[in-house]
């Protein structure tokens, strides 16, 4: 019977059939996404996608409304995850897979992880960076496939041999000289067509590697590989095409330089000292840590022949240190939105960083938030989602159990709707 109602709410998305018009939702427990408490039963009211209210106690349905019973569960908002990778997934053959796969087999292999992710309950993501997150984006608005909603950067900006660079790691007469088109920046002129390049394109938001990476074919993870003069040339072009900038980095000297430019958000901040911190409480720039990434790449480099044996030094060396900086960066009061860098380690795992965020520190409530209001508010989007409140979308998702007592509880959900429309309801079975 699941995969009935699955398959028919899939039907709904694919056919344009709107959700009925008015549906009420009861909710056994409500964490709404900015409030620091749960509250026990209210209903949510819904309408054209929409929640209208949100009221005390058990709202009868009207004759022609559409009753949710959640009333054994805790509700949600949708969650939010500001850093994904929807183009490909981490596998032992990935550095092969951009000789043998066409930009036709990324974009049909993206279809799963796109519905990976929300049935996981994450209705919202920022993909930042990949061959095809801008149309598969496109295509989730039309309705042709199923999947959160996205936010892209298209195809992420580096410099000359840098963590983003298509031709790292290729013979010398595969490399030649990629530019601004292609992502690779060297020059203020070239950061500022780079931007340009990339709103054409279509872009959200965009993207840097400010340092090394972990992953690239390449011998540093930690560099600094843009100037300052580059990376605030790249804030400015795309603050005139209302865009931010998110800054890759692991090494302290590029999060530095990117966060005195104006950056939004720095990823990943693995080795981030005091300094750093303090710059980003004074510029008020995000932290978006991707535990989880750090903690599935040291693992998997310990298994041979996973990852190139340029790249097993470095996962070793940085990929461990995510989850120390992340509980020094909450103590510290820097602004953390939550992400993962799914694709680094499998989609529709999005949900272990929580579990992650609190071992290091958070408390539930707080981890909860990182993906609700404070994404949200990153994004520049907290007067449309990121909270179960009157005049937000309808992105509404239910657990079995209280995450406020085991965070872990949200791996698992079992009910997700998506701009009014409910995706997934394993709450009969």
């Amino acid at each position: 019977m699941n995969m009935l109602r699955r398959s028919i709410a899939v039907l709904m998305i694919l056919t344009g059939m709107a959700a009925a018009q008015n549906t009420v939702i009861h909710c056994g427990s409500l964490i709404d996404g900015s409030s620091d408490k749960a509250v026990s039963k209210v209903s949510v009211l819904i309408s054209n996608g929409e929640i209208t209210d949100v009221v005390k106690g058990f709202k009868k349905p009207g004759k022609d409304d559409t009753l949710i019973d959640l009333s054994q569960y805790t509700v949600l908002p949708g969650l939010m995850d500001m850093h994904v990778h929807l183009s490909g997934e981490s596998n032992p053959k990935r550095y092969m897979e951009r000789f043998t796969m066409n930009l036709d087999d990324y974009a049909f292999r993206s279809i799963i992880y796109a519905e990976r992710t929300l049935m996981a309950g994450f209705t919202t993501v920022r993909d930042v960076g990949g061959a095809v997150n801008t149309s598969l984006r496109d295509a989730i608005k039309k309705g042709y496939v199923i999947g959160p909603r996205i936010f892209s950067a298209g195809k992420s900006l580096a410099t000359t041999g840098g963590h983003a660079d298509p031709t790292n790691g290729m013979r010398f007469e595969l490399m030649g000289d990629p530019g601004p088109a292609e992502g690779v920046v060297n020059g203020i002129a070239d950061a500022r067509k780079a931007v340009r390049q990339r709103y054409k394109n279509g872009a959200d938001f965009i993207k840097i590697t400010a340092t090394g990476g972990v992953l690239s074919v390449a011998k540093s993870g930690e560099n600094p590989q843009f100037k300052e003069e580059e990376i605030r040339a790249i804030v400015e072009t795309a603050a005139d095409y209302d865009m931010h900038v998110s800054a890759h980095a692991h090494g302290a000297e590029g999060m530095k330089r990117a966060v005195r430019a104006g950056v939004r958000s720095i990823e990943h901040g693995t080795l981030m000292d005091a300094e750093t911190m303090r710059l980003m409480k004074q510029h008020g720039t995000y932290y978006v840590p991707t535990i989880i990434a750090g903690e599935f790449v040291a693992e998997k480099a310990k298994v041979d022949g996973y990852y190139p044996e340029i790249i097993r030094p470095k996962a070793l060396k940085i990929g461990p240190q995510i989850k120390d900086t992340f509980g020094k960066a909450y103590k510290a009061g820097v602004k953390i939105a939550f992400g993962t860098d799914c694709g680094v380690s499998y989609h529709g795992d999005n949900a272990t960083e929580f579990k992650f965020m609190v071992e290091a520190g958070m408390p539930p409530m707080e981890a909860i938030q990182s993906a609700t209001v404070a994404a949200a508010e990153m994004l520049g989007v907290e007067d449309k989602f990121g909270s179960v409140e009157k005049g937000k979308a309808a992105d509404i998702i239910a657990v079995k159990g209280n995450p406020l007592r085991d965070i872990t509880v949200l791996e698992n959900v079992a009910f997700v709707m998506k701009g009014g429309t409910v995706v997934k309801d394993e709450t009969k079975d």
